[in-house]
């Protein structure tokens, strides 16, 4: 297999000395000002001020449940960044949170994480149980963030993530499971297209590693710059199906929704992410569409509001089970 991609170039990037990253890339920020007829308004509040991390909070204004103690749940969101680039306060990531927001209803709650390869991984996994904390702290602290105090339920909380943040809303997922987080309780996690690899390549990987938006060889820098020193791509945190410290706590996992295309180079390991779950005896809804490509719903919006659809109704069917 060759390709004549590379990858500094398609990814806009260049390595620093130093070992920082220069990032050329500048996304269409999200506007910070609400008309009075926005569905969804949001405010921003610092998660970790020595980690430089922050939340923001999105809130729909529409929907909103009367004045009887009702409460909506709440969804905590890990943004794309391909590891390297932040999606955090994009205009695409709130468009996709506006929608979540505004037809489940719930408050989602997204989460800016430290990036690669300046911070390498488990930090971003710190950043992700960070929040969770931090939502648990506003809704039991009598001067706490009252959009969550007066209208969130802790008890319905969701982790959601697309691309290496559905990777992140995993490894989180297994850490909660392994912690007293009462009254907040986890009760779905949602991965939409997550982010796994591994040392030796797999047909759907073959078949698509000259993929315009996400090559390969793009993939496999991406790796390089956000595993820790010295592992390779076989590492538990990039190919979750081999044994690790992690597998124990598989079988302690609630409800998992997982979404993927078959245009994507990493279907066969979202698939076999699916049937390890099912082996861990964990409770799992699989969409897999039959066309498609990796991150198509941040090109086209038809896809956003598929993927939308799937994970509301998935809320829903979960809140109403006993």
């Amino acid at each position: 297999m060759s390709s004549d991609i590379d990858p500094y170039e398609h990814l806009h990037i260049a390595l620093n000395s130093d070992g920082t990253l220069t990032r050329f890339v500048k996304l269409p920020k999200a506007n910070p000002e609400a008309s009075p007829d926005d569905p969804v308004v949001f405010k921003d509040h610092t998660l970790n001020a020595e980690k430089k991390t922050r939340v923001r909070i999105h809130m729909p204004t529409i929907k909103l449940p009367p004045n009887d103690g009702t409460r909506i749940p709440i969804i905590i969101y890990y943004p794309r960044s391909i590891w390297f680039l932040s999606f955090w306060d994009t205009d695409k990531t709130y468009m996709l949170i506006s929608k979540l927001a505004c037809l489940v209803p719930a408050i989602v709650v997204s989460v800016e994480y430290r990036l690669a390869p300046e911070n390498k991984l488990p930090e971003q996994y710190h950043d992700a149980m960070d929040a969770i904390l931090w939502v648990k702290e506003q809704a039991l602290n009598p001067n706490g963030e009252h959009w969550i105090k007066d209208y969130g339920d802790i008890s319905s909380c969701f982790l959601h993530g697309c691309g290496c943040g559905g990777n992140m809303a995993f490894f989180t997922a297994l850490e909660a499971a392994r912690m007293e987080l009462e009254p907040l309780k986890i009760v779905g996690n949602i991965m939409n297209q997550p982010m796994f690899g591994g040392m030796e390549r797999t047909s759907s990987e073959l078949q698509n590693c000259a993929d315009p938006v996400f090559p390969l060889c793009a993939q496999d820098l991406v790796w390089e710059f956000s595993l820790p020193k010295g592992e390779n791509r076989d590492h538990w945190y990039c190919n979750p199906m081999v044994e690790g410290p992690h597998t124990s706590a598989i079988n302690k996992l609630c409800r998992c929704l997982v979404i993927g295309f078959y245009g994507d180079a990493m279907l066969d390991r979202q698939q076999d992410f699916v049937t390890m779950l099912m082996r861990h005896e964990v409770q799992i809804d699989a969409m897999f569409h039959d066309s498609g490509f990796h991150a198509m719903e941040i090109v086209d919006p038809e896809w956003m509001n598929y993927i939308v659809e799937i994970i509301r109704h998935f809320i829903v069917d979960t809140e109403n089970k006993p």
